[in-house]
């Protein structure tokens, strides 16, 4: 497999080669190829290409020595001493991606004792499996670091001791580790991305508050979390009780929980009280799935109760018109439930807008069924009909009573009330075959009347 080294010379060509000479002219040219220092990017994109390690370090610092973004995605690097090695001769790297490398090997105390990579600060580690001591010893060596993607590593609890995990230290029940580190670890922080591991339990989660104080953007989403409460299991013993869920984030504006498991309006309530939070992604909740309303509705409930979140899955700012429409209709949804379950945002809202009356309920549907008079020469009859049925239908089910088939039939409908009011006002034919029959505004005590298309058009004052 090659070196970093050897990716790069492949890609852009080994220092002091040359193009090679064009045949049978009288004179050869020689176009010497730019330097190989000056060819290599700034960004530098090394996907797929197998590297394992660094390489000469001479001639790869020669080559790097401007590189500021390096995405070594989907490698072989499988040791940190070789990624260190990368590290050290790209001293200008902002932004470094070993996503989908397997760097599951611990990092030696002795390679990271004190900071040493000052101007990395976005480091991707998604799909790396990388424990929680190497990431601990990152963290003490990138002190400029303010983002870090950890995503996709099955996680199941978070650990900054670090030290190896006992795992009889870590709870059978919900996965929680019974090991609480409270303390700052890195302050430079702001965005962590950790989408798609199997910690299930907000008490871990808040370990990464704990870790980052001054954190801004965190996701969370597509992980298994049930509720934001700090203490879910009871068989976890621990004098964490009294801790709120937002009391870990206190600068945090953006929480991606897009496809968790949070399935109760109480989870809501608790994100609320998130001093901080703006922006806010809450789809794919179970939740979601018992609330019998329009997503509409739902997203007034959602306004409703978070009065201090900004943007609600993603798209603009709530505008102030929206912010009002919905806490009015939240306080008129919750004015008919019991008082017992109506939240206390609704009586912090009653405050605010005062006890409204309740909206008048118009239901403007058309009546689902209805009673017709069908008339076929001379034989009548009244049938009950479902409003939503096309004209195409109506004529298959009528084939028996006709006595001929639909193909053959057309329907003139006779509005008894225009017909009594207005004589001269002859029927309509029914002509569109997909036109669903309530678009007539037919209403009980009308009268259709089936007629051949073998026979003359009937007489617009026929009412057989």
């Amino acid at each position: 497999m090659p070196s970093l080294l050897e990716a790069l010379e492949r890609k852009y060509g080994a220092k002091g080669e040359v193009n090679a000479p064009i045949d049978d002219m009288p004179v050869a040219i020689f176009v010497p190829k730019r330097s190989p220092r000056l060819s290599v990017p700034t960004l530098l994109v090394l996907n797929d290409c197998e590297i394992d390690c660094a390489g000469d370090a001479r001639a790869l610092a020669d080559k790097c020595a401007d590189v500021v973004e390096l995405d070594l995605a989907n490698n072989k690097l499988t040791e940190w001493d070789e990624v260190f090695a990368i590290l050290e001769q790209t001293p200008r790297v902002r932004f470094l991606n070993l996503s989908f490398n397997r760097l599951s090997a611990q990092i030696q105390a002795a390679q990271t004792l004190q900071p040493r990579w000052d101007s990395l600060s976005h480091l991707i580690l998604n799909s790396t499996y990388v424990g929680w001591p190497s990431v601990h010893a990152l963290l003490k060596a990138l002190p400029a670091l303010e983002e870090l993607h950890l995503s996709l590593n099955e996680y199941s609890y978070v650990d900054f001791s670090g030290q190896e995990v006992d795992k009889e230290a870590q709870c059978e029940a919900c996965s929680r580790l019974n090991v609480d580190v409270t303390e700052p670890v890195h302050e430079q922080l702001k965005k962590l991305h950790f989408s798609g591991n199997h910690v299930s339990s907000w008490r871990e989660i808040s370990k990464l508050g704990y870790a980052f104080p001054n954190l801004e953007t965190l996701l969370v989403n597509d992980c298994p979390i049930t509720t934001l409460a700090p203490d879910p299991c009871e068989k976890c013993s621990d004098d964490n009780g009294n801790k709120k869920s937002h009391d870990a984030f206190p600068h945090l504006r953006f929480l991606n929980l897009n496809n968790t498991g949070l399935a109760t309006w109480d989870e809501v309530d608790r994100l609320a009280q998130f001093p901080a939070l703006k922006s806010l992604r809450v789809q794919g909740w179970p939740l979601w799935d018992r609330v019998e309303s329009t997503e509409h509705e739902r997203r007034l409930l959602l306004v409703a109760r978070l009065p201090h979140v900004r943007t609600l899955n993603g798209g603009g700012a709530v505008p102030i018109e929206e912010r009002d429409a919905a806490e009015r209709a939240f306080i008129r949804y919750y004015m008919e439930k019991p008082e017992s379950d109506r939240p206390d945002r609704y009586w912090e809202l009653v405050g605010v807008h005062g006890k409204l009356d309740p909206l008048v309920s118009v239901d403007l549907r058309p009546e689902k069924r209805v009673q017709i008079t069908f008339t076929c020469g001379d034989h009548s009859e009244v049938r009950t009909v479902d409003v939503y049925r096309t004209v195409s239908d109506l004529k298959t089910r009528l084939e028996r009573m006709a006595g001929f088939p639909a193909s053959k039939m057309r329907l003139f409908y006779v509005d008894q009330e225009l017909r009594d009011s207005q004589p001269f006002q002859g029927p309509e034919e029914m002509r569109y075959p997909t036109k669903q029959l309530y678009s007539y505004n037919i209403r009980s005590g009308d009268e259709i009347i089936i007629d051949s298309k073998l026979k003359h058009s009937i007489s617009a004052n026929s009412t057989a």
